[in-house]
């Protein structure tokens, strides 16, 4: 699912939750919504924290 269609299906169960409150089957689909959220944020912060080259790390590898 589309990140941008994944959190406005977690914001309209969201809201519906604070007005009527949810089903049972609902409250189960927002809870699979914000989990796969989770896991799709993690991957991408993981995938940036694998990028990021330390200045310290290039300086020793220039002068040895």
């Amino acid at each position: 699912m589309d990140i941008d269609k994944l959190i406005a299906r977690i914001n309209e169960l969201s809201r519906k939750n604070k007005t009527v409150g949810l089903s049972d089957e609902e409250t189960k689909e927002r809870d699979e919504l914000r989990q796969q959220y989770l896991n799709n944020f993690k991957r991408n912060f993981r995938q940036q924290l694998d990028t990021i080259k330390y200045v310290e790390d290039e300086e020793n590898n220039i002068t040895h």
